[in-house]
């Protein structure tokens, strides 16, 4: 196994929580709590002077007082008394200190800068490597560590690092609903010592991950990170937010974790020129990884849609040619097709092609999209899932669940990449039609279940898919 000081936070045989507690409100509580949560197989050191046992755990007055080695040390106590701790570390072999602990130089306080500096000096002396200061930690479901409640504990092949905890909070909550799951996920605050490019360079080489996902406020060194960022994204998709992109952002970013803020053209041009994909926000962040995590290397912009009524078809053909992809016609294969099969409206029907035209005959959505995916005019797939049909709760229901089945079908099939769009109802809050927006949610887990990508608007998806087929015509060109 690799050295890498990471090596130390993800696979530790042990763990020390400096500051635990059987107190909800203090945050010692809730790592203790996750440690024990997922199940973490390691030996765990509760230490608190005022204790004796936490979750009935043997509790320790100090970490001195720990009778065997300790890999990895959680601290969540004040700045003031972390230099000491530190002074305890060399005997029990600490390889790593994350810090929980905040209010330093992020706070822009004369003292509180001063402290960070004596932690890292005394980290320094004794060759010991700090996560943070504040910072959640890490997220790594396969070796049952984590920094929050209901996080999915089945692992995935999404790596991420985080420079803001709420926001690597917020980025693993929703994106497991999308049916995303994490190889590990790393909050690191204000970065005084492990950094951005460090978390890079381990999640390049790191045979879990396959993609990266990234939150970044500052840079501690721009020409190391962009000469690796260069590198990795011709190994692996890097996709980059960056926090702080306006004046009031940029305020708020150097209270929040004490971030050097740049230039945002020099940024965004810089990015692009080093092959990462940039988002514009959270749930931007969250498509892409959708994308890259449940599709494959698409390289043409040919696409195919089906579903929907009249208005949606022509929305949609609108939304995918302005993100720059061509809404092919039918070959002559399909429409000789459904000359046969429809031969009272089959030259009605179109790419897109119109669902509410299709009602009433032999043809169905699903059915236009398995002809699709049997001709080469089309490089990928959307179904337009139809939400709201005309019809009575019984029809519809009906109606919804056949055509659900039929898009994972064809999705199992892998004969074309295929994507869906399913609005899922953000204000259902209206009783009178609870149930429409239930079954639609039940439907959406189907499809997610079935690991077919899932968006809530065309251009959300088209956004996405667009992302991703540069990503990989610029790969294509670079291995070419």
């Amino acid at each position: 196994m690799s050295q890498h000081p990471l090596e130390h936070i993800f696979h530790p045989h042990s763990i020390a929580v400096i500051g635990a507690s059987e107190d909800p409100r203090s945050l010692g509580y809730h790592f203790v709590r996750h440690l024990l949560d997922y199940s973490y197989r390691g030996q765990i050191y509760p230490v608190n002077p005022k204790l004796e046992k936490v979750f009935n755990l043997k509790a320790y007055p100090a970490l001195k007082e720990v009778p065997g080695s300790v890999d990895y040390v959680i601290c969540c106590i004040s700045a003031s008394k972390v230099v000491d701790l530190l002074s305890e570390c060399p005997s029990h072999g600490v390889k790593v200190v994350h810090l929980f602990t905040g209010r330093l130089s992020e706070t822009g306080r004369p003292d509180a800068i001063k402290i960070e500096q004596q932690i890292l000096k005394r980290a320094k002396e004794f060759n010991i490597r700090l996560l943070g200061p504040n910072c959640v930690g890490i997220h790594y479901p396969k070796e049952g560590i984590s920094f929050g409640y209901d996080f999915p504990k089945e692992p995935g092949h999404v790596g991420a690092f985080f420079q803001s905890g709420g926001s690597a909070t917020e980025f693993v909550r929703y994106a497991s609903l999308r049916g995303i799951r994490f190889s590990k996920v790393i909050s690191y605050g204000n970065a005084l010592d492990l950094n951005e490019t460090d978390f890079l360079g381990y999640f390049s080489e790191d045979k879990e991950t396959k993609i990266i996902v990234s939150y970044i406020e500052g840079l501690k060194d721009g020409k190391r990170f962009l000469d690796t960022l260069r590198h990795v994204s011709q190994l692996k998709p890097v996709i980059v937010l960056k926090g702080g992109r306006g004046k009031a952002g940029t305020r708020a970013e150097a209270s929040h974790t004490a971030a050097m803020a740049g230039s945002l053209n020099l940024w965004e041009t810089a990015i692009k020129q080093a092959g990462a994909i940039q988002a514009e926000s959270i749930d931007e962040m969250i498509d892409l990884a959708v994308s890259f995590s449940f599709l494959p290397p698409i390289l043409g912009r040919r696409v195919g849609i089906a579903g929907g009524g009249g208005g949606k078809s022509v929305l949609s053909a609108d939304e995918w040619e302005e993100e720059g992809f061509n809404v092919v016609p039918l070959p002559d294969g399909i429409r000789n097709e459904l000359k046969d099969r429809a031969p009272d409206i089959w030259d009605w029907i179109g790419n897109p092609a119109d669902r509410s035209m299709m009602e009433g005959s032999q043809i169905s959505t699903g059915n236009i999209l398995k002809m699709m995916s049997q001709e080469a005019d089309f490089d990928f797939l959307i179904a337009n899932v139809t939400d709201d049909a005309p019809f009575e709760k019984e029809r519809w229901t009906a109606t919804l669940r056949e055509e659900i089945s039929d898009f994972i079908e064809i999705g199992k099939n892998r004969k074309k990449p295929l994507a869906v769009v399913l609005r899922t109802g953000d204000l259902a809050i209206n009783h009178f039609q609870d149930w429409r927006w239930k079954f639609i949610a039940e439907q959406r887990r189907r499809l997610i279940d079935a690991q077919l990508p899932v968006f809530s608007s065309f251009g959300r998806a088209a956004k996405a898919m667009r992302c991703l087929v540069e990503y990989y015509q610029k790969i294509s060109k670079l291995r070419a």
